[in-house]
């Protein structure tokens, strides 16, 4: 059970109106989220839901021979597992915790219980389920139209606002997973974003020193995908 004062830096459990929070409190349960941890494998049925806080969690699509790309991030705006309450029970995808943190956790069937009640829950979840849509797709357009420079503008810049701090611990090995590139490729684009004087990279470090820089340099995507999300996911439900 979490303590009354636990803060609601979730942004859908924050969007709840009180008597629904009042509901879930007792039903959450803080959980650390280290880098790599995988939360749900392709297929298999799922436990809980999660909903990240300080972490953020990528959801990936793996192909038979192992390679993998990244198909969205969920962070403090979200929650991993909605296929659950959508009927699917599972998914194709893996969800691998890429920023290391913390986030709150609800067991399944008393998701898919809240879910079936209604109201303002299921609209707000919804809602969200549409958002993240909106990402899964502008992320297989900008991996087929866009250059590789403007892709890791996006991620960065989704990762950033996921995140209290312009520093993401990260990996190039990690990051061409995510992306589904080669890792030489992550090399010289990001090489060629801190030499813009946009970003610093050292020993597995990204900091980001020039956000508008970052946004004047990616394509479209970033703003689409950030305009739905401030669209559909209002900071408080009315109660």
């Amino acid at each position: 059970m979490l303590d009354s004062a636990e803060p609601r830096i979730n942004y859908l459990l924050a969007a709840l109106p009180d008597s629904e929070w009042g509901r879930w409190q007792p039903q959450l349960e803080k959980v650390e989220m280290p880098l790599g941890q995988v939360l749900y494998e392709p297929g298999n049925t799922l436990a809980h839901v999660y909903f990240p806080t300080t972490s953020i969690v990528s959801l990936l699509y793996v192909m038979e021979n192992g390679a993998s790309a990244e198909i969205a991030v969920v962070g403090n705006e979200g929650l991993v597992g909605i296929s659950l309450f959508m009927g699917g029970e599972s998914t194709p995808s893996r969800a691998v915790v890429q920023s290391a943190g913390h986030g709150l956790r609800l067991k399944a069937q008393l998701m898919k219980s809240e879910f079936e009640r209604a109201g303002p829950v299921l609209h707000l979840l919804l809602r969200y389920t549409q958002a993240l849509i909106t990402q899964m797709a502008q992320t297989a357009a900008c991996n087929r139209h866009h250059t590789l420079d403007q892709q890791l503008c996006r991620w960065l810049l989704l990762s950033l606002d996921r995140l209290r701090t312009n520093e993401l611990a990260m990996t190039q090995e990690l990051i061409a997973n995510m992306l589904g590139v080669r890792r030489e490729g992550v090399t010289e684009a990001a090489l060629k974003l801190q030499q813009a004087g946009l970003i610093s990279y050292a020993r597995g470090r990204i900091t980001v020193l020039d956000r508008a820089g970052l946004e004047a340099r990616t394509c479209e995507c970033y703003a689409v995908v950030k305009r739905e999300y401030d669209r559909l996911l209002p900071e408080k439900l009315a109660t």
